[in-house]
């Protein structure tokens, strides 16, 4: 007796957005389309794809998921009967404004939210990022099930964080997205040797939508973000790669008997050890090094 393929059609995207919510939307709208006619069940978009600007900009325009932008793709998304996964939204709610990955079903619905755990403080070429000027972090982690099949929840600098995506992995998910607006410098340097890494050390997939920076110089980014959107595979591999499209989707079948077939040949989910081990302060051994006379 044969069984039937684990699959998951994702539509990978990618655009350049700006301060204009409007126009970002528009963009939104005609990538979902086009992953949708090319038989994707599942889109995901970038994190900060509805506005990209300064941090009080961005914290001015947070939405609800009840706001008319949000409204607009829960009803597309029961239109055309595919998941949207709105990758990363400054989301304003009773308790604050956080960074929110929000899930909306195949019926339009806010089935799911996960909260950004790790902000972004950081100075990057003497450009200061203090995203937790804008939002808080989050407290949970998220884990979904889409036709049977189990995808983890982060947004881009959780990427920095491998004990999300070990603890993600080892609660079942086989699939890890990572929806981001990576900055220009620090993509060249990290975005695709970081995605492999998570794909590599947790045997599943890695889908990582992304902002790209302006292709013209008609109008100025608060900040350059990378593009290259990926797909990887979960021995490494890069299945899709979206370069430095100013508005680009691809639909990529993950085929999740891949995960676990890498899982088998490497178990290293079911090789950890008790997580106390890991939480222990480790034992420092100190040599010193005595300097000698060379000699003559």
């Amino acid at each position: 007796m044969t069984t039937s393929p684990r699959t998951l059609k994702v539509g990978l995207t990618q655009w350049h957005p700006t301060t204009d919510i409007g126009s970002n939307l528009e963009k939104a709208a005609r990538v979902i389309e086009r992953a949708a006619a090319d038989g994707a069940s599942v889109v995901v978009l970038p994190e900060n794809g509805l506005i990209l600007g300064t941090n009080s900009e961005m914290r001015e325009a947070a939405l609800s998921v009840d706001s008319t932008p949000i409204l607009a793709l829960r009803e597309q998304a029961r239109r055309i009967g595919v998941v949207i996964v709105l990758g990363g939204m400054k989301n304003r709610t009773d308790e604050g404004i956080f960074n929110s990955a929000v899930v909306i079903d195949a019926e339009g619905s806010v089935v799911a939210r996960y909260d950004k755990l790790h902000l972004f403080d950081a100075n990057i070429d003497g450009q200061s990022f203090e995203a937790s000027s804008v939002e808080q972090p989050g407290d949970r982690l998220v884990v979904i099930e889409i036709d049977g099949i189990k995808v983890g929840l982060t947004i881009c600098y959780d990427v920095r964080f491998p004990e999300l995506f070990r603890a993600l992995a080892a609660a079942g998910a086989e699939v890890l997205l990572v929806p981001a607006a990576f900055t220009q410098t620090t993509g060249e340097a990290h975005w695709h040797t970081l995605l492999r890494a998570r794909a590599i050390e947790n045997h599943a997939f890695v889908v990582a939508p992304a902002t790209v920076h302006s292709p013209t110089t008609d109008y100025t980014d608060a900040f350059a973000t990378y593009g290259h959107a990926l797909v990887v595979g979960p021995w490494g591999d890069i299945l899709a790669d979206l370069g430095e499209s100013a508005e680009g989707v691809q639909v990529v079948e993950l085929d999740v008997g891949e995960v676990e077939r890498a899982r088998t040949k490497l178990p290293v989910l079911s090789g950890r050890r008790d997580p106390r081990v890991y939480a222990g302060e480790p034992d420092v051994i100190r040599i010193p090094i005595e300097q000698k006379e060379p000699a003559r």
